[in-house]
């Protein structure tokens, strides 16, 4: 039975970030703290996401084209007993980033990239036979480029003259408007790395002759402070703009998370798995100085927090070979989606297994994912879109 929940565990690092809600990318995998003795393991997932839309009729129509990039994320966990009762390990992920770029009609120039990177030490103590309780702390550094086209701009500035109170200092939407020709207007915006701590606790319950465990772990907020650089074509026609355009800070929230993973034996070498995991996107917004001076409002956010969750079977079919298969649900909320992340929910399958030869174990996984239909704010749909992620993480232990 143990050799069942080692594959089945792993199914998460092979495919769960084919898509995920916000920008989340690759999650700690607090498996790694139950391995038996010394370990470490390296990982690697590569997502092809497709996602696509139809403009609609007042942006000309037609297809937005895919404005979704591919991805690999990069992974590696070392963990290490100190005493019978207590472990640490240390994890290096990419745990959120986004890539957003607009090839073809009304948004074409339109494009965001966000990169992150993170490491994390955590402690694990037996605080009793069956229980177990962990924590401690992760660094994230992250940085972000967003540049949006004349298209939108003049989109946003005519709704500052449809609601004049809405832009904060009145800089003067109707002055851009007619002094600058169609297709000169462009704003781009570059925030510096920033790195920032938070911490992680939790607890488990665990019950090795059926393979049982039942952990639930909390992952906290955290605010990134970016220093800014903001460039808007006709920023310097206008004093009060100029001012607003000038070097800034953008605090942007990141959300905390709460995760309950499960695992039982529900037959003879079988494995029931999954997760509930809810995070709070709704706190996360880009919000520059000088665009809201420029709109009154913030560059795009997230209307909803994020649920998800992942049901799976695992079965070991030798001394040396598990399989197992997932299926996920992320909830879909509607409302007004993001023109950088258009999608909301998800439904996913994944297949794999785990081939373990005397102290080293390799495990492979893929994942198919229909991507939830969206509406952006100018009404275009984005529908029919999916993306398929590939993974495989090799572990040693010693």
């Amino acid at each position: 039975m143990k050799k069942i929940a080692v594959a089945a565990t792993a199914v998460a690092l092979a495919a769960s970030s084919a898509q995920a809600g916000g920008i989340d990318r690759t999650r700690l995998g607090f498996g790694i703290l139950f391995e038996k003795g010394n370990y470490m393991e390296f990982g690697a997932t590569h997502v092809a996401p497709k996602v696509s839309g139809t403009y609609v009729a007042g942006l000309g129509g037609g297809s937005t084209g895919d404005m979704a990039g591919d991805y690999t994320s990069l992974s590696f966990a070392y963990k290490r007993d100190v005493t019978d009762d207590l472990a640490w390990a240390f994890y290096l992920n990419t745990p959120f980033g986004a890539d957003a770029n607009y090839g073809t009609g009304a948004y074409t120039g339109l494009n965001a990239k966000w990169q992150s990177q993170q490491a994390a030490v955590i402690l694990k103590y037996k605080v009793a036979p069956a229980v177990s309780v962990y924590g401690g702390v992760k660094a994230i550094r992250s940085s972000a480029t967003i540049a949006i086209p004349d298209a939108l701009i003049r989109g946003g500035l005519q709704a500052v003259i449809a609601n004049p109170g809405s832009t904060p200092g009145q800089v003067g939407a109707a002055t851009i408007l007619t002094g600058q020709p169609a297709g000169d207007l462009s704003y781009s915006a570059t925030a510096a790395s920033d790195t920032k701590l938070a911490y992680v606790i939790g607890a488990a319950y665990e019950k090795p002759e059926i393979a049982l465990r039942v952990g639930i772990t909390y992952e906290s907020g955290f605010t990134h402070k970016f220093g800014t650089t903001e460039q808007m074509t006709a920023a310097a026609a206008l004093p009060p703009l100029a001012a607003a355009f000038g070097p800034s800070t953008t605090n942007i929230e990141m959300p905390q998370s709460l995760t309950l993973d499960f695992q039982s034996g529900i037959a003879k070498d079988t494995l029931l798995f999954g997760s509930v995991r809810w995070s709070e996107w709704s706190v996360w917004e880009v919000r520059p100085r000088g665009y809201e001076a420029l709109t009154g409002g913030n560059v795009t956010d997230f209307e909803n927090d994020v649920l998800s969750y992942q049901l799976g079977v695992g079965r070991r079919l030798n001394d040396n070979l598990s399989v197992f298969a997932r299926i996920g649900y992320e909830k879909s909320n509607g409302g007004v989606a993001s023109r950088l992340a258009p999608t909301d929910g998800s439904k996913s399958i994944g297949l794999g297994g785990t081939y373990t030869k005397d102290n080293m174990k390799i495990t492979a996984g893929l994942e198919y994912v229909e991507v939830g239909d969206a509406v952006d704010g100018s009404g275009t749909v984005f529908a029919g879109n999916k993306a398929v992620g590939f993974g495989v993480s090799v572990g040693y232990r010693f």
